[in-house]
């Protein structure tokens, strides 16, 4: 179980109608769905109550939850529990912040799309409350300070643990202004980024070709083109566009694909030959440039 399973339908039914005008999308189904997820989200900000669990005989312990498909141990915060990371790597600290980001980016669509279109108060005041109490939740237990720097983490327990990094999928920390959770300009995303952009963060890698955000779902030294497009969809500067553009051309490793991930090294050595997700996004970092996007 993944937030983001449950967050993309939302995204994907209001920037349909953003750029369409087409509001037939949202009908007695979409009202379910949407009814279904503003409830699980709620049942999971207290996940004791929950009857989730997934246990898996593996030799790899990202592919399942710990304490009998539970997960570890959270307390009460306000944000919403997710069991594993968009990568499908379980998460340690199980309040997963991005995802959690996400959260409350498409419960502000549904606020606008119950009272203005499905005619439905209390999913609105619902979907309103759920995200007010989940973005407070982060304001309050993943907002850290690292180097005299405040920074977001990318989970947390609400026991006082953290994990400092960020997994190259979307959502990721790095995609929150991509995603509409704040600005570019925000000080505690520009300290979250430069983090990420940097040796401190584990899963940073630099070699002989490229250098860029990589996973613990793929090998070391190994970096995703994913994460690449997300740094340039994030910065406003079209120059550094253009060099992750080149970059992304210049490591497909002779197959005009995007891969899952790539060695900085030798990006002849890659994780899967095509990957459909890297490819888009590469795709949108090209019409981004050119000045196409999608209206959020």
């Amino acid at each position: 179980y993944e937030i983001d399973s449950l967050a993309y339908p939302l995204q994907l039914a209001y920037l349909y109608y953003r750029n369409t005008g087409d509001a037939s999308v949202f009908d007695d189904d979409f009202a379910k769905g949407a009814r279904m997820i503003v409830d699980l989200w709620t049942l999971e900000q207290r996940h004791e109550n929950s009857s989730y669990r997934f246990v898996r005989e593996t030799w790899r312990k990202e592919d399942t939850l710990s304490h009998d498909g539970l997960g570890s141990p959270v307390a009460y915060t306000g944000m919403t529990w997710s069991g594993f990371r968009p990568s499908d790597d379980a998460c340690t600290y199980h309040y997963l912040v991005p995802s959690n980001m996400f959260a409350v980016v498409v419960l502000r669509y549904l606020e606008e799309i119950a009272e203005t279109y499905l005619k439905n108060q209390k999913l609105m005041q619902d979907a309103n409350r759920l995200r007010q109490e989940i973005d407070e939740g982060i304001r309050k237990h993943a907002i850290t300070d690292h180097q005299g720097r405040e920074m977001f983490a990318y989970e947390v327990d609400g026991l006082g643990n953290q994990l400092l990094i960020d997994d190259p999928n979307v959502p990721s920390l790095l995609s929150v202004p991509y995603l509409g959770y704040c600005d570019f300009t925000d000080p505690i995303y520009q300290n979250t980024r430069s983090f990420i952009l940097s040796k401190e963060n584990p899963y940073y890698y630099q070699g002989r070709y490229a250098r860029g955000c990589g996973s613990s779902h793929t090998p070391e030294n190994y970096i995703w083109p994913i994460a690449l497009a997300i740094e340039g969809l994030t910065d406003p500067n079209k120059e550094k566009k253009k060099d992750i553009l080149n970059l992304l051309v210049e490591t497909d490793g002779g197959t005009n694909m995007m891969h899952e991930s790539f060695n900085v090294d030798n990006p002849k050595e890659f994780t899967r030959e095509w990957f459909s997700w890297a490819n888009m996004m590469f795709c949108e970092l090209v019409l981004d440039y050119y000045d196409i996007r999608v209206e959020k």
